[in-house]
């Protein structure tokens, strides 16, 4: 039901947004809109479904996590 839910607000956004960028011939913006849209959309129905979705706060703490062992054996 949620996932029905989510899928009929995109498609209202999409009726209100995309024909304006068509008029105006707005395709990159059109471009950048549709795939923003599609990545919201997509971890929308992923939280809707329950899936986890790591914070990518753990990523840069993954990348940063040797750097600061070094720092830290270094200044010590």
């Amino acid at each position: 039901m949620a996932v029905a839910g989510i899928l009929v607000v995109v498609a209202i956004i999409i009726a209100i947004d995309v024909p304006h960028m068509l008029r105006k011939r707005l395709v990159k913006e059109l471009w950048i809109f549709s795939f923003l849209l599609l990545f919201g959309t997509v971890l929308c129905i992923a939280r809707a479904l329950h899936v986890w979705i790591p914070n990518p706060l753990m990523w840069l703490t993954f990348i940063y996590k040797p750097f600061s062992g070094m720092l830290k054996y270094l200044l010590m």
